[in-house]
């Protein structure tokens, strides 16, 4: 398995982080090469839909493209999520109806979305579940918490602040998170900076929980519980987008008591890659020595007086992981 655990040096994704993959990567260029000489711009979902299913026939090329056209020309509109985002609100009398308004605001917001090529989760996974209707394959909005923050670190998943997405392939359920796929905020400028990953395209369940703890629990699609995802450090995607893995320590709260290091081990670690570290606490960045035996690099992170609130990992610059510190 690539890696357990989490988004750019100093982004975070607003919508937010994720990681990759780790079946054995399969090669959507082709695919992608034809998304990417699409217009901009369609007039309509029909339009949009039609192209899609004059260029594809299998399920798997299709959502391919839906998912690689929205995550390279829809923008997150932070105004939006500033405001709360959108909601449902509307009065029904029977099943039936309820079903019909919903999918009446999904049609609604994915051309909202397609108009003004900007959205939030909501607006992405409408857009993304219209089309995949559009293109005859079977898609389910997954609504859920997200772990994207250092606060979040120990707290179990009950925000629901997020909403993902899951569509058939024949008889296997592949999950997908179109909005991390776009890009993420600086958290400098504040701005959002488009960034296309695919890593969150078809995620394994494994890696799909370290961020992402659906509210029905069913659509974890592996046994792991609320307290196991409150548990987990908060890990970036640029180290999802890598091939190694951090394999200690892998819990999110380190009670250290009084230790003076923290020993680090990571598997399959590149060569000439820069490790340092930083406390909140602290504010100052240090490099890390590490040593490598055989596919194993191990490195310590040193710990004084400040080594205080949170830690954070980089390599070459770019967060890979943080932990909350407790003495």
């Amino acid at each position: 398995m690539k890696k357990k655990f989490l988004k750019f040096p100093f982004l975070f994704s607003v919508f937010f982080l994720a990681f990759a993959n780790v079946t054995l990567a399969q090669d959507y260029s082709k695919v992608d090469n034809t998304v990417n000489s699409y217009p901009k711009t369609f007039p309509s979902l029909e339009k949009l839909a039609e192209q899609i299913n004059i260029d594809f026939t299998s399920e798997t090329d299709k959502v391919r493209a839906i998912f690689t056209w929205i995550a390279t020309n829809i923008k997150y509109d932070l105004r939006e999520f500033k405001s709360g985002g959108n909601a449902i609100a509307f009065r029904y009398s029977s099943e039936q109806e309820k079903i019909q308004k919903e999918i009446k605001f999904r049609y609604d917001l994915a051309s909202k979305t397609l108009r003004t090529k900007k959205g939030v989760c909501q607006g992405y996974t409408a857009l993304f579940h219209v089309l995949c209707d559009m293109t005859k394959v079977k898609c389910i909005d997954i609504p859920g918490t997200s772990k994207t923050h250092l606060a979040h670190i120990g707290k179990l998943p009950t925000a629901k602040d997020h909403v993902w997405s899951a569509v058939k392939i024949g008889e296997e359920w592949k999950l997908i998170d179109v909005t991390w796929a776009s890009g993420a905020v600086n958290t400098q400028s504040g701005k959002f900076v488009p960034e296309f990953n695919d890593a969150y395209f078809f995620t394994n369940p494994e890696i799909m929980f370290l961020n992402h703890f659906p509210d029905d629990k069913r659509m974890l699609m592996i046994d792991k519980s609320p307290e196991e995802f409150a548990e987990l450090p908060l890990f970036y995607g640029d180290y999802i987008k890598s091939n190694y893995e951090i394999t200690f320590p892998n819990e999110g709260i380190l009670n250290l008591g009084k230790a003076n290091v923290i020993p680090f081990k990571i598997s399959n670690f590149p060569t000439n890659q820069q490790i340092s570290y930083v406390f909140t606490g602290e504010g100052l960045v240090k490099l890390a020595e590490a040593k490598t035996d055989g596919n194993v690099t191990e490195f310590d992170v040193r710990l004084d007086a400040k080594s205080k609130g949170y830690l954070t990992i980089y390599v070459n610059n770019k967060s890979v992981v943080s932990y909350k510190i407790q003495r």
